[in-house]
């Protein structure tokens, strides 16, 4: 008998539109302080390797960038070189985060068109950027605060990264810690909305609601919060929206907001296919992960089921485990990766699950609430 999961997806990929066509995730591009030592960082602890290159030595003379990548991810980090950079109030205001999530597609222009007529505010016209490797197209439209999505169409290029870029290796090359692609990225919107943006994504985008959680879902006799679930057709983007619900105490998403000044990307959801080699690497790299309480793990069979990892090694890792009808996930957050309670990075194995770890929010949410008090921010 089909799944409830099974027929969601197949409803999904039936409502969603197909007037934009996305072939993955391209490039995340963060704003930060310092772009170089940012690299180091994500180099150093989470096992990215150098890419390229772009500066005052390439003829930018406003910002300076860094790409590394691991298996499909691309991570940019760019610092301003001066205060008239537009990155400069960016992160006077925000801090270190997400600017730019980065779109594949076959057709800038057509997806740039397509939106924009539907109802997106632009970010920039399409470009074509040229060098001696070929040609690239970008277009960019805004989405939720400051953030903006890229339209890349990439198809007539060979060059390492985008025209104004050059290979880049500062000889430091660590092991990678197995991480292969980004899962989903999560959103976090302020009061009341959610559902506007869900909106922008099914009538501008062409993405479907895939799951919704409300604040009896998501909730501690703390905080709650309320999510929804938006997909591409493929189910190849997939972008959760968060909004705070009423609870006793601040949640996480007002804490997120006060500090971020608005809206943003909360976390990047990043997939591994052996998180205890994962999740071993990155704390012996000084990963700092939420704490989830020893009790979480004394009845995790009887809730889960039966499963391949050695429940000993699943606690003394402190990684969370749920399971729908597809089959199972296992997950871990680190603490917040900048200086601001506000970005921070999931680790998850899918085992056939395709739903997003309902079974775990209770003991997230209490472990993200014990940061917050250590912070003062509950």
């Amino acid at each position: 008998m089909e799944s409830t999961l099974n027929k969601t997806y197949k409803k999904v990929i039936e409502e969603a539109a197909d007037f934009l066509p996305i072939l993955g995730t391209d490039y995340v591009e963060m704003y930060v302080g310092n772009a170089k030592q940012a690299a180091h960082y994500y180099k150093t602890a989470f096992g990215f390797k150098d890419l390229a290159f772009s500066g005052l030595e390439t003829g930018q003379k406003d910002r300076v960038s860094y790409v590394l990548q691991q298996g499909k991810i691309r991570l940019v980090l760019t610092a301003p070189l001066s205060p008239e950079s537009e990155i400069w109030p960016h992160i006077q205001t925000h801090g270190d985060g997400v600017k730019v999530i980065a779109l594949w597609v076959e057709d800038a222009v057509k997806s740039f068109n397509e939106t924009v007529e539907r109802g997106a505010a632009p970010y920039f016209e399409p470009r074509v950027e040229k060098d001696a490797h070929g040609e690239v197209v970008r277009a960019g439209i805004r989405t939720y605060g400051d953030t903006v999505h890229v339209f890349v169409e990439r198809k007539n290029y060979q060059g390492v990264f985008l025209p104004g870029y050059k290979p880049h290796n500062s000889g430091f090359v660590p092991e990678d810690t197995g991480l292969l692609y980004i899962d989903h990225m999560v959103g976090n919107v302020d009061w009341g909305q959610m559902n506007t943006w869900c909106k922008f994504y099914a009538e501008v985008m062409g993405f479907a609601q895939l799951i919704s959680f409300d604040d009896k879902d998501i909730s501690t006799d703390y905080t709650a919060l309320m999510s929804k679930v938006m997909s591409n057709g493929s189910g190849y983007i997939k972008f959760p929206i968060n909004e705070p619900a009423k609870g006793k105490k601040k949640s996480q998403i007002e804490e997120y907001i006060d500090y971020y000044r608005g809206a943003g990307v909360q976390h990047i959801a990043v997939a591994t296919n052996d998180i205890i080699h994962t999740v071993s690497q990155l704390r012996a790299r000084g990963v700092e992960f939420l704490e989830v309480p020893d009790a979480y793990y004394n009845d995790l069979i009887e809730r889960v089921g039966n499963i391949d990892e050695e429940i000993e090694t699943l606690r003394k890792l402190r990684i969370l485990v749920d399971r729908d009808d597809q089959g199972y996930l296992l997950q871990l957050f680190t603490k917040p990766v900048v200086d601001r309670p506000t970005v921070f990075i999931e680790i998850i194995q899918r085992k056939g699950a395709t739903s997003f770890g309902k079974g775990n929010f209770k003991a997230l949410f209490e472990a993200i609430e014990r940061e917050q008090e250590l912070r003062g921010t509950l």
